[in-house]
């Protein structure tokens, strides 16, 4: 705990001078608040014993100075809520930054085992109770600082007694505190992953919404949901009834202490110990100090709230990137294409499988290379480690006879391009999916791709051409075209490396003929990995890799591997 309140604290450094003067109208809205029952007890004791005419001006005096402070205590809450909140909502957007900036580091081998809706729950509803706590905390344990002690020192200065009575039952108040406490943090966190779920399961839901239709399983959903939903009750129960008697119990505390100070003050006055302005200043000062104490209640509900949220913050913060640059990797330049696996193996960390075994394969710049097999056979894993989308767990893989751990993740993915079978794009405009391979990319340059990817008769039958939004993940366009997009967009990249990762399967035959001419046009002179079901598609391929589970089994041209009459040949039979 002691090192992440250090953490915490570290978000100040850029606002020290705003948080500080934060602190000082804190202080100084406190200190006026203080003033007014000192002002009773003056008018009360001093300048009612004082002749009518002096007593009328002093207390206009009085009075002008009160709005004068008023004035000022407004000015300093004025500060307090305007430029302090955003202070907060710099910090939070700071840490906003800093985890999203983390995600992008994080390899796949993280994502494989987390849901969107949890990550999104880190950056949005977890930061927003943190910026409150890095905000009001401080504030509010300042303001309650001050009232208390304060307050503290005047009443000791009216009555020793009274004073000894109002706290007699602080101790046994803040030991009830520290006792619930801790059940509110355990509470507040599990509603902090209760939420989570809840957020992983709408974003589900919603993602898949096509998909729950077509099936007619809304009610499936509903009942799904509702079990989170109960799971999320359930857990805020739990926090709110701690919450209840952490609450119930400090407002009975506080109503107690008013009671004691005022049997004993009404024993005081009838024994002639304390005078009625006395008393009467007392009860308004006894007001003045349960005030910060329900401050102080507010603060530890805010305080589980922000720091369970902080918790998971830094639990993320903390995953340590599993690919990163070695601190001496070099920019891979002017590159060929010369592709080597030297004695390459694989296995994802949740099994002891491996995935691929021993493989050696050289390569050629230019080369056309067909990688074909069963379902699982490890395809899409070997060409998924030339990016270092996962590194190997042996051997080495080297571009133009450089290892690519020795180069930086950066210049490695820009130098390979890929087209997968499952088309991601974004929300946006055909012109901004379409520059996503080269963001400084001009019109002309994007439109030139998109002839070169046979896309710009259909862009331009669009309602907007090139500036038309295609929706969330391009569901306003069809197969055939959200495939061309894509690869318009990696002849926009331009690399000498390329991967396609079974970019045909899913379309139709005259939609996979149009795509197929431009993944043609795409691999010229360019080294290339086609990874594909259909082996009609790959007859043309320079080399053919027969991929199974014991590593590359056959390798040759069609012509070759069909003379062969092994696994190739009853593949190819097979899904003719």
């Amino acid at each position: 705990m002691k090192a992440n309140l250090k953490k915490m604290a570290g978000y100040y450094k850029p606002y020290i001078g705003i948080f500080l003067l934060d602190m000082f109208f804190a202080f100084l809205a406190s200190i006026i608040s203080l003033v007014i029952p000192l002002v009773v007890r003056y008018i009360t004791t001093g300048v009612i014993a004082m002749q009518s005419d002096i007593a009328v001006n002093r207390i206009l005096l009085i009075g002008f100075c009160l709005i004068v402070l008023v004035l000022v205590q407004f000015g300093a809450n004025f500060f307090i809520s305007d430029i302090g909140h955003v202070m907060g909502a710099k910090m939070e957007y700071d840490m906003r930054a800093e985890i999203f900036s983390h995600y992008q580091k994080l390899s796949f081998s993280f994502y494989d085992d987390q849901k969107v809706g949890q990550l999104m729950s880190r950056i949005t509803s977890d930061l927003f109770d943190i910026s409150e706590l890095l905000h009001h905390g401080p504030e509010n344990l300042a303001i309650s600082f001050i009232k208390i002690i304060g307050a503290f020192i005047i009443l000791l200065n009216i009555s020793g007694y009274l004073t000894l009575a109002a706290f007699i039952l602080v101790p046994v108040m803040f030991l009830y505190a520290f006792f619930l406490n801790r059940r509110m943090k355990r509470a507040f966190r599990e509603n902090r992953v209760q939420i989570a779920e809840i957020n992983t399961q709408i974003e589900d839901n919603l993602s898949g919404i096509r998909v729950v239709k077509s099936f007619a399983n809304e009610q499936i959903e509903r009942e799904k949901f509702k079990k989170g939903n109960e799971g999320f009750l359930k857990a805020k129960k739990n926090s709110y009834f701690y919450m209840g008697f952490f609450h119930s119990g400090m407002t009975a505390f506080t109503m107690l202490i008013n009671v004691v100070v005022i049997m004993s003050g009404g024993i005081l006055i009838a024994k002639k110990m304390v005078n009625v302005a006395d008393f009467v200043t007392f009860l308004l000062y006894i007001n003045i100090f349960t005030d910060p104490i329900r401050t102080l209640i507010d603060f530890t509900e805010q305080f589980q709230n922000g720091y369970s949220g902080f918790e998971r913050f830094v639990e993320i913060l903390d995953i340590k990137p599993d690919i990163e640059d070695k601190k001496d990797a070099v920019t891979l330049k002017d590159v060929r294409g010369d592709i080597v696996f030297d004695d390459v193996s694989f296995k994802y960390n949740d099994t002891a499988h491996r995935v691929l075994r021993h493989i050696n394969l050289e390569v050629k710049a230019g080369s056309y290379v067909a990688l074909v097999g069963s379902s699982g056979g490890g395809k899409t894993t070997l060409c998924s480690l030339i990016p270092r989308f996962y590194d190997v767990t042996g051997g080495s893989i080297s571009i133009d006879g450089k290892d690519i751990r020795d180069v930086t993740l950066k210049s490695l993915r820009e130098n390979i391009g890929i087209v997968q079978q499952d088309v991601y794009l974004f929300a946006g405009t055909v012109f901004e999916n379409i520059r996503y391979g080269k963001p400084d990319a001009t019109k002309e340059e994007v439109i030139e791709a998109a002839k070169l990817a046979n896309a710009h008769d259909f862009i331009m039958e669009l309602p907007n051409g090139y500036d038309t939004d295609i929706g969330q993940r391009g569901i306003k366009l069809s197969g055939g075209q959200k495939q061309r997009l894509s690869i318009a967009r990696v002849f926009l990249k331009n690399p000498p490396i390329l991967i396609f990762d079974e970019a045909t399967s899913a379309l139709d035959n005259e939609s996979e003929n149009i795509v197929k001419e431009s993944l043609e046009r795409l691999a010229h002179n360019r080294t290339t990995f086609v990874i594909a079901h259909r082996l009609s598609t790959i007859k043309n391929a320079e080399r053919i890799l027969v991929l199974t589970e014991k590593g590359i089994e056959e390798t040759g041209t069609h012509e070759e591997l069909m003379d062969k009459n092994g696994i190739y040949a009853q593949l190819y039979k097979w899904t003719k």
